[in-house]
């Protein structure tokens, strides 16, 4: 059977929804300098399950609130605008990244789990060592796999030989899914958010999140999202098939300078990602 082209593969992304207009407009209404904690709260509310993951993970513990948060103006006042913004893409595409994945030999929920898991440590390590935003950071760690969920698809008839190559050649999964298929899952996960509309070192980020030398936008975004990647990965966190081929880049601690830190940011996230409403679904029972 012909194989399908990067284009042809793009061009059948509708198995990947756009954006639902809810996330779009908070998006747009946490650029605006003139929106209120009341505007965002209402334009939430119209998504009754959008509502409670947002609240699940406003309460997770890695905001660390003492008392509990019970409404979203509430959550958007004591988080800030870029949290909440972060928060309800998140629930949104929690969705999406809650799929099995076939081709990559990933069960129901375990790219969600690899995909949250990459995003708490990537806003740490933001946060940890003063570098970038934060919240943009997070949705970078986010977002870094959504690739893979359109790969699956198209790669199970290949499966097998990408295995095989991966195995008798010692490389890594992404190396053969080029050299098997001619693109990977980095390049159709940058179109995807391509068509999403995010940002431009968003999409850099997604796109290079293996290869953070190549970045030119913003090096320290796609560096943490590369790091949080492999940590996760080093933690056994949603290996799927390619878990272990990959190692951090020495471009990447470079940029960043934290070559010594790695064994302790593994500690921190793991105390972070012990609390379970960071990954809980209402369909998933982890």
């Amino acid at each position: 059977m012909k194989k399908l082209t990067l284009e042809q593969v793009i061009n059948k992304v509708e198995d990947i929804p756009a954006l639902p207009s809810v996330v779009s407009e908070i998006m747009a209404l946490t650029e605006d300098p003139d929106s209120t904690p009341q505007d965002i709260e209402k334009v939430v509310l119209r998504d009754q399950s959008l509502t409670a993951r947002v609240l699940r993970l406003a309460n997770s513990a890695y905001y660390g609130f003492p008392r509990r948060i019970s409404t979203i103006s509430e959550a958007t006042i004591l988080l800030g605008f870029r949290a909440i913004r972060s928060i309800t893409l998140s629930a949104a595409v929690s969705n999406v990244l809650v799929r099995e994945l076939p081709g990559y030999k990933m069960a129901k929920g375990e790219l969600w789990r690899h995909s949250q898991t990459c995003a708490i440590t990537a806003r740490h390590i933001a946060r940890k060592f003063n570098i970038g935003n934060s919240e943009e950071i997070y949705v970078a760690g986010l977002l870094h796999d959504i690739g893979k969920v359109i790969m699956s698809h198209y790669i199970e008839d290949d499966y097998i030989e990408v295995v095989n190559k991966v195995i008798s050649e010692n490389i890594t999964f992404l190396d053969a899914e080029e050299e098997i298929l001619g693109f990977n899952h980095a390049q159709v996960g940058y179109r995807i958010a391509e068509k999403w509309n995010l940002p431009p070192d968003l999409v850099e980020a997604i796109a290079y999140h293996h290869s953070p030398e190549d970045a030119t936008l913003d090096p320290h975004m796609t560096c943490i999202t590369h790091i949080a990647d492999v940590i996760t990965m080093m933690m056994g966190i949603g290996l799927g098939v390619d878990g272990m081929a990959y190692s951090i880049s020495d471009y990447a601690i470079d940029v960043l300078d934290i070559d010594t830190d790695i064994d302790s940011i593994i500690a921190e996230v793991s105390d972070i990602i012990a609390d379970e409403s960071s990954f809980s679904r209402d369909d998933l029972h982890f």
